[in-house]
């Protein structure tokens, strides 16, 4: 099993890396909410254990980013908000389950499986590790790659992030300045036709499945069906 743990506290990030690490798991840390989304993308875990109070990005955002992205990764809210409030906007935002600190390392370790035995069944298609397909197309949990009629794409970095987050709204538009936080996470200094170029792209690539990249002027890219 795979974690990602999104934590900026030192002190809890190695107790916890090291706690899981003993008991099997393989442990992948980051403690800048900037940086978060892009590890996310890249490692694709198991399972999430997401801090809400980080430096750069709030833990909010970056799985409102996440969840936008199509990444269906189960994920526990790790924080000291413990309001009844709290919970609700991070259920709401897309977290599996929500646990206060302080909390029991073993209860932890109990609702991190349990979460992804849930998701194994439900995200997979059959036994193959992949998402359900969207216009023939299917995200492998495993390797991040996506597949059409069992072939995958040969899809640069920022074009796979870009099919993502399309194919997670199939019929709506999403805006180019949403696409380019997802596409370029953490980069301040991207200019407004990068974008397009990816975009430009990946539409070639995807044009043989049967869908579309379309560009809505004034709303941003659209995915449909050719």
């Amino acid at each position: 099993m795979k974690l990602l743990l999104i934590e900026d506290n030192p002190t809890l990030q190695t107790t916890l890396a090291r706690t899981f690490e003993r008991r099997g798991m393989q442990v992948l840390t980051c403690g800048d909410g900037e940086r978060a989304l892009a590890l996310w993308q890249a490692s694709l875990p198991d399972a999430v254990l997401l801090d809400l109070s980080l430096p750069g990005r709030d833990g909010l955002q970056v799985l409102g980013d996440a969840r936008a992205a199509g990444l269906a990764t189960p994920v526990i809210i790790l924080t000291a908000r413990g309001t009844v409030g709290d919970r609700i906007i991070g259920l709401n935002t897309g977290a599996d389950d929500y646990l206060p600190k302080p909390f029991d390392l073993d209860e932890l370790e109990a609702r991190v499986r349990a979460l992804v035995r849930r998701s194994g069944g439900a995200a997979e298609a059959a036994s193959t590790g992949r998402s359900a397909a969207w216009f023939g197309m299917q995200l492998d949990k495993d390797n991040g790659a996506v597949y059409f009629d069992g072939v995958p794409l040969e899809l640069a970095p920022r074009e796979l992030a870009l099919l993502r987050a399309v194919l997670a709204k199939p019929g709506q538009a999403l805006a180019k300045e949403r696409l380019t936080e997802l596409v370029f996470p953490g980069e301040s200094q991207v200019q407004p036709e990068a974008i397009e170029v990816v975009a430009y792209r990946l539409r070639k690539k995807i044009a043989h499945t049967g869908a579309q990249l379309v560009t809505l002027r004034g709303l941003g890219y659209l995915l449909k069906a050719a």
